[in-house]
């Protein structure tokens, strides 16, 4: 462990060191710094490039779409400033004039219809955000005309995480496409950066610090009083508490579980805790007829439903909860969140856990000795998220199969699975909607065209839960429509088409002199951030 604490001491020395500095320089004297720490990085400044929320949080400072959120996560004008459903299928966005791209271009359609050309071709990762969209029409300089495939009711929530991108930066620098994390293809939009935000992108070091300035051409008035940001991902745990508690740093996410109740005590910080609206769950490869990564030759064990159910009841979520989780998870039956619309409390009840009924499920399905799969594993994604996958190794050890588990960091994990190389894995979901349609379209739907199943990375698939997303994404009777993703959601249980854990619970660390505002999503606006 040594050599991983020395590496992120050197990554903090040099970022503090160059924030220093800065603000030794007399021109900058009155200059507010805000330094943050995570434990892990936004892995490209490409806002396209990854689905992540770290990554959509952290780019949303510099880019924006049509549609924003507020504090409260409701929908407001953001580079729109007005839409209307002109036809059941055809939405009409009068686009915000006067604003400028950090290089002094100006934002207009034209830039519209090239983020979304953009976000949905070869290599993007929000395809699931536009993937409704037939056609986008210009209809002047400043109002577009979208088509959706069908009638659409929640597209102006759908593409709030939609982030517009400059037609004219992007093909001077060769960026047309996005930056492509499955095959490892780069380009200048994942060390550059060129958007409308309240934030420009100053310097980019992956891995050890990124530095943003305040945009002093924004278009609209902010509650920060920030003029630059000095993000530093710092994995080890420890390292990152001493940085906030000697003030290295101003704020760190997520708070060890483990330390939050000392640091409460400190009087010079704060914790921010409350609910998130991630599901933390595991999938199975159920596709592949056999699995890249077991010991059993000639067919998956993971098609069969029973050996789905055996690993789910072999899982005690409560000792998770309490042990490796210190009580800051609510353990789950259904991969949405409570806050998401369209959640079934009916629906939240948990196969027992039952070790000798996990045994039952895999001596009947034929494997009475059990077997062997390697389990993939992100260690500076999600809230102790290497240690859950080895409490979940041992607890499937009990039952007779053995797990080689392969934790990793996000920078190499996620490219790995996001490209279907894995046959059992760990992964974390917030709705970008706020809305059960994007989990069952992203995650439990087939895998097909439009971004479709595109991180049902085990390509689970039934039928009637793709004709019942398909209908509820046209449905415009909500009663109708909540009654729809309930029989959605008891489809995909009945499956056992994933293994959901828990919900885990935010845990901000900051400075007392620090005034934020904690979402739901766990996003982080600058543009909230004052320095007291």
């Amino acid at each position: 462990m040594t050599p991983t604490v020395t590496r992120f001491g050197i990554a903090i020395a040099a970022a503090f060191a160059f924030s220093g500095a800065m603000l030794a320089l007399p021109a900058t004297a009155t200059a507010k710094t805000y330094r943050v720490a995570d434990q892990g990085d936004a892995l490209s400044m490409d806002p396209h490039s990854l689905n992540e929320s770290l990554q959509l949080s952290f780019t949303g400072n510099i880019y924006e779409p049509l549609v924003a959120r507020d504090k409260k996560l409701g929908l407001v004008p953001g580079l729109a400033t007005k839409w209307t459903q002109t036809s059941p299928t055809t939405w009409r966005f009068e686009l915000r004039k006067g604003v400028q791209f950090h290089d002094g271009t100006p934002f207009t359609a034209d830039d519209v219809l090239f983020s979304y050309e953009r976000a949905k071709g070869e290599g993007s990762d929000i395809k699931t955000y536009v993937g409704s969209i037939k056609e986008i029409r210009k209809l002047g300089d400043h109002e577009v005309e979208m088509v959706t495939n069908a009638p659409f009711p929640i597209l102006p929530d759908v593409v709030s995480l939609w982030y517009m991108m400059s037609k004219k930066w992007c093909e001077a620098n060769n960026a047309t496409r996005p930056v492509d994390k499955r095959k490892g293809i780069e380009n200048a939009a994942s060390f550059r950066a060129n958007g409308t935000g309240p934030f420009r992108l100053k310097s980019r070091d992956p891995g050890v610090r990124t530095v943003l300035v305040r945009n002093l051409n924004y278009w609209d008035k902010i509650d920060s009083n920030v003029d630059d940001v000095v993000f530093t991902p710092i994995g080890n745990d420890a390292t990152r508490v001493a940085a906030l508690i000697s003030g290295e740093i101003d704020m760190m996410q997520p708070v060890p579980v483990q330390d939050v109740a000392r640091l409460k005590q400190n009087a010079n910080l704060t914790i921010l805790q409350g609910p998130e609206l991630r599901t933390i769950f595991l999938g199975m490869d159920q596709s592949r007829n056999e699995l890249l990564f077991s010991n059993v030759k000639g067919k998956n064990p993971f098609k069969d439903k029973r050996v789905r159910q055996a690993f789910y009841q072999a899982i005690d979520i409560e000792a998770i909860k309490t042990r490796i989780m210190r009580g800051a998870a609510t353990p789950t039956a259904l991969m949405v969140a409570p806050g998401i619309k369209g959640f079934v409390p009916e629906l939240n009840k948990r196969l027992p856990y039952d070790p000798a009924a996990s045994k039952k499920l895999l001596a009947d399905a034929g494997y009475a000795s059990g077997f062997e799969v390697k389990m993939n594993c992100p260690n500076d994604r999600y809230v102790n998220d290497g240690e859950i996958c080895q409490a979940v190794a041992g607890m499937l050890a009990r039952v007779g199969v053995k797990v080689n588990l392969e934790a990793e960091s996000k920078a190499t994990y996620f490219p790995k699975i996001l490209s279907r190389n894995t046959s059992f894995y760990l992964l974390g979901w917030t709705p970008g909607t706020y809305d059960s349609h994007n989990p069952l379209f992203a995650l439990m739907a087939t895998p097909g065209a439009g971004g479709q199943g595109q991180f049902n990375l085990g390509s689970y698939s039934n039928p009637k839960l793709d004709e019942l997303t398909a209908n509820i994404s046209s449905e415009t009777d909500q009663a109708k429509r909540n009654a729809m993703i309930a029989e959605a959601f008891k489809i995909h249980q009945d499956d056992v088409g994933h293994l959901p854990l828990h919900q885990q619970a935010l845990a901000w660390g900051m400075r007392k002199n620090v005034e934020l505002v904690q979402l739901p999503d766990n996003f982080n606006p600058f543009k909230y951030a004052v320095l007291k």
